[in-house]
């Protein structure tokens, strides 16, 4: 039992230093850009393009603080304007798909997954259920007044106490991260002494098959599925290296993932804005199982052309 903790501790140190090298300057950089003209001016180009997807132009604040950060900035975005209850569920579902892009693509580069895949897809699929929601859904014009309950913007001046304020929100990042990964690679490694992740693997065995991956995928699909894709991201990068996880499947993984991740946490957030979540978790469960299935089924299908002539000749 002890070398069974020594490993997931050694396991989840060394993941905790492979991630923290990613996070720690992205969120550094990221920090330091809301003190700068830089996240107002991207606001603004992107106001206009609001309109597209039934949006008014302040629902550009909380999308683009979401995708430069994370789902509570978010929020925080959506608590400082006036928007109607539609506008709000459109902005949750889309930031649901696509929020702290930067760290989470980066991440998958990590699992050996292409970083513009990560962001094509969640981007997209962010637009598209948007496009789909406004078209569809002819309610929700009620105003939902968000203002009084908006966080006051942290004062902050001058340049050494920003960049000293970006790596204090930079350690606490990855002491975060750490906090919640090494107790994790700890109990996956007491799972896989104890032989139970196996079991779990083929009880999970129906689920990655009809999604058009195989059997040892089932670990990478749980940790993003309950963990996100930052936090999951260590079970994840283990699974690759050990369980032999193959490039399509764990891009495959990631794929579902965009759509569906931190399913608890990613869908509790949203309670306090009086939104249907039942409806946001289940635009993000659908839309994931659709998307992997397709994609899925397109991939397998081009490697059975490419292997087809060559089994001929044979």
């Amino acid at each position: 039992m002890l070398q069974t903790l020594k490993t997931g501790l050694w396991s989840g140190l060394k993941t905790t230093w492979t991630l923290g090298k990613i996070i720690f300057p992205i969120t550094l950089v990221i920090t330091i850009l809301q003190f700068t003209p830089i996240l107002p001016w991207i606001i603004k180009i992107v106001t206009p393009l609001m309109k597209l997807i039934g949006l008014s132009g302040d629902a550009a604040i909380p999308i683009v603080l979401g995708n430069f950060l994370n789902l509570y900035a978010g929020i925080a975005g959506i608590l400082s304007v006036d928007l109607t209850l539609k506008e709000v569920f459109i902005i949750a579902v889309m930031l649901s798909f696509a929020h702290n892009l930067f760290i989470e693509s980066s991440v998958a580069v990590k699992v050996g997954v292409k970083i513009w895949v990560m962001i094509l897809v969640r981007v997209g699929l962010a637009v598209l259920s948007a496009i789909i929601i406004n078209l569809c859904w002819h309610g929700g014009g009620q105003q939902v007044h968000f203002g009084t309950l908006a966080p006051e913007q942290e004062k902050i001046i001058g340049v050494w106490p920003i960049i000293l304020n970006g790596m204090e929100k930079a350690l606490l990042g990855v002491l975060k991260l750490a906090e919640i990964v090494i107790p994790l690679m700890i109990g996956i490694q007491i799972l896989k002494d104890l032989q139970l992740l196996k079991l779990f693997s083929r009880w999970m065995a129906p689920v990655t098959k009809l999604l058009g991956m195989k059997e040892n995928t089932s670990t990478t699909l749980a940790a993003g599925l309950f963990f996100g894709l930052a936090y999951g991201a260590g079970v994840m990068i283990q699974a690759v290296k050990e369980d032999g996880v193959s490039k399509k499947d764990a891009t495959l993984a990631f794929i579902f993932l965009c759509g569906c991740h931190a399913v608890v946490e990613d869908t509790l957030i949203f309670v306090p804005l009086g939104i249907p979540v039942i409806y946001l978790l289940l635009v993000r469960l659908i839309t994931a199982i659709i998307l992997t299935f397709i994609v899925g089924l397109i991939w397998n299908r081009i490697d059975l052309s490419k292997s087809t002539p060559s089994t001929l000749e044979g």
